[in-house]
């Protein structure tokens, strides 16, 4: 099937310092866990299964797609801070840009081998990381948040030594784009101004074409990648998202989610929540996402300096708070039920906020019980049961609620249809994949096939065995830390 693949490589075309060419390495036992309908639609490749056998080419590092140019692309970044200029695609490779109905799209095979940017990386992948990557890429798509995607997941007979030995696996990615902030900050702060302005160029042909033609197109194209992150973080804060490694060289140009390494959505609110066991500071808390993101802006901006006035930049830089906060507002808006905007929701919001992380309730099934509320003594109760607070505490904000809900037009029944289409029942949780990853390890894919199904309708509930998938963790249970290792 993929050999009806189409592909036009634009990135082949910016100069030979951008990238190297590469073949992947061939990996032996091969063996594809599942395939997402949903990704593979995007590719015209509806009724892709995990025994295609060009597939199994691609996934393996045996075989390639005509068409297929693969190679590892150069960029820097900022990490935890600290600017390091020694980055690069260390164990994945682009193996080509698709054509699709919908636009151009990367094909991405992670865990392809070492690459000259590895440094000290054995260019695999690991099969628990990869799954990870698929069951978050699938879920944010379900959700309704930009992200690349992911396609496939496969196992081989490669043992992979992190903090232990693991099965080794290969991911292949699909995305708009692979270019990232620090793509730019390598052209940018080495002063390869005449490269900077071809990525500008590539970027607004290929990505932004409305964009081409203005005045001033560096300028442009970042108050674009402004507006977009600031929109993309919004909806982290809004569905309880924590990246956990805001390096500039994980923030896509697009504006898309990108690299899922110790990620996790909260359970419980926590807001300074912090899943990745090596930000010991918490640079990268679930709080600080915000920030960060106009932390690393203001450096893409200083990389653009020689191809954009900076007047612009700043300018653009301003604006961010705002965008962010209107699309934290629209979204929360959308989660209580509400359709007007009324000076008071802010606050509203705050208070709900605050009195789940009081209480530790869990973020999600808090916003799934106000999808049933209906100001009855019953629905009240019930809204405090999940909240795990006293009704007593519950009702001072169920009163402003009730205050708020009277000035909406809507009927309840329009309100609570409303709300069960943008407050998931299905969510990516911890325990969930990690029954997932142990499942796949002894060779059973079943449960990582309906995980994904599940997460790809995250607001349809689920019957019988599947209604396990909505579980949240046992009482009690404390919230698990990981390593980046990958």
């Amino acid at each position: 099937m993929f050999s009806q693949l189409v592909f036009d490589n634009a990135y082949t075309r910016l100069p030979d310092t951008f990238y190297v060419r590469q073949m992947p390495v061939p990996r032996a036992g091969t063996r594809i866990l599942d395939v997402s309908p949903a990704c593979a639609e995007l590719l015209g490749l509806s009724g892709l299964k995990t025994d295609d056998p060009e597939l199994l080419g691609v996934m393996s590092g045996q075989s390639l797609p005509a068409g297929a140019d693969p190679l590892a692309q150069k960029y820097t970044g900022h990490q935890f801070g600290s600017y390091n200029p020694a980055l690069g695609d260390g164990r994945g490779l682009l193996l080509g840009e698709v054509v699709t109905p919908s636009g151009s799209m990367d094909l991405h095979l992670k865990g392809a081998g070492q690459t000259p940017f590895s440094r000290f990386g054995d260019g695999n992948a690991v099969l628990r990381s990869s799954l990870r990557e698929y069951l978050a890429s699938e879920a944010m798509a379900g959700l309704g948040i930009p992200t690349t995607r992911a396609l496939a997941v496969a196992v081989n007979d490669e043992h992979v030594r992190r903090e232990r030995v693991e099965p080794g696996a290969t991911l292949l990615r699909v995305a708009e784009s692979h270019v990232r902030f620090g793509h730019f900050e390598w052209l940018g702060f080495s002063g390869r101004t005449e490269e900077l302005q071809a990525l500008i160029d590539h970027v607004i042909a290929r990505h932004r074409p409305h964009l081409a033609g203005i005045e001033a197109p560096g300028a442009a194209l970042f108050d674009d990648i402004v507006q977009r992150t600031a929109q993309l973080v919004a909806d982290w804060q809004a569905y309880g998202f924590v990246h956990a490694v805001m390096n500039t060289d994980n923030m896509s140009a697009l504006g898309l989610t990108l690299d899922y390494g110790p990620y996790t959505f909260l359970d419980a609110y926590i807001p300074d929540r912090v899943p990745n066991l090596t930000d010991s500071s918490g640079r990268y808390a679930f709080n600080q996402q915000p920030g960060v993101a106009l932390w690393n802006l203001v450096r893409l901006a200083q990389s653009l300096v020689s191809c954009a006035p900076q007047e612009q930049l700043e300018a653009s830089l301003q604006r961010y708070e705002a965008v962010l906060q209107a699309r934290f507002a629209e979204r929360m808006r959308a989660r209580f039920g509400l359709t007007g905007i009324d000076a008071g929701d802010s606050q509203l919001c705050q208070d709900w906020l605050t009195l789940l992380a009081d209480h530790r309730a869990d973020y999600h099934l808090s916003f799934r019980a106000l999808c049933d509320y209906d100001g009855s003594s019953e629905s009240r109760q019930a809204v405090a049961q999940v909240v795990t607070a006293p009704e007593s505490v519950v009702s001072d904000w169920l009163d402003a609620y009730d205050h708020r809900l009277s000035l909406e037009t809507r009927t309840q029944e329009e309100r609570h249809t409303a709300m069960r289409s943008c407050n998931p029942c299905n969510v990516l949780r911890l325990h969930h994949i990690q029954a997932v990853i142990d499942a796949a390890t002894d060779g059973d894919t079943r449960l990582l096939s309906e995980y994904r199904a599940c997460l790809q309708a995250p607001f349809t509930p689920m019957s019988g065995g599947l209604r396990d998938w909505q579980a949240p963790p046992a009482p009690g249970s404390v919230s698990v830390a990981m390593s980046c290792s990958s």
